[in-house]
């Protein structure tokens, strides 16, 4: 970065980027799992995955609000140096830094199909959907702040990219017209033509 400034990777759009892996991988597990019989049978491994799903999309969805909210509370402007990332780069590298993990979690919500069908899958969309509900929230707070939040590149790589990790010490904010992407981190709407 030229004089001082540094990369920032905009915070909704790294929570958001696991949610679709996390959600599709898990709704495929879920369809396979229920081919299998499994140990407790079609239904109760249904019903206890619905359940896993619920519990695991409120704690994602809730989890870690407090301290999302402080540090956007206390963000300091970003510098005319600093470099805002874009939208595809920020979800291309959360995607490629967690891919053994996604696979590691995919497999083990099939393993657990031949002892309670879907319930795996059920809890890894779960927290897919759970993350979106969390990156909407995050959206309407910029909406209302009227400022996006970003946080510094080199912290979320000495995080495991956590945007609310211990290394992260504070975020940065911009206006709500910087970047490509829309509060909450979606892709930006192209104005329409007249």
């Amino acid at each position: 970065m030229t004089r001082g400034g540094q990369g920032l990777a905009r915070v909704a759009v790294i929570v958001r980027a696991g949610a679709a892996p996390l959600w599709w991988l898990g709704v495929c597990a879920a369809g396979v799992g229920v081919l299998a019989p499994g140990l407790t049978g079609r239904r109760i491994g249904v019903l206890a995955g619905a359940a896993l799903f619920v519990l695991a999309t409120a704690v994602v969805a809730y989890g870690g609000r407090k301290r999302y909210a402080t540090l956007a509370a206390s963000a300091s402007r970003a510098g005319k140096h600093d470099v805002l990332q874009d939208r595809a780069v920020t979800v291309r590298n959360w995607r490629r830094r967690h891919r053994w993990w996604l696979l590691l979690a995919f497999l083990a919500a099939l393993g657990t199909a031949f002892a309670l069908p879907a319930a795996g899958g059920l809890l890894l969309a779960g927290c897919g959907a759970g993350l979106w509900l969390k990156a909407a929230w995050l959206g309407r707070r910029e909406r209302a702040d009227e400022a996006l939040v970003w946080v510094r590149v080199d912290w979320l790589r000495e995080g495991a990219g956590r945007p609310a990790g211990k290394p992260v010490k504070g975020y940065r904010s911009t206006g709500i017209a910087a970047g490509d992407a829309a509060p909450g981190g979606a892709r930006r709407k192209s104005p329409a033509l007249v």
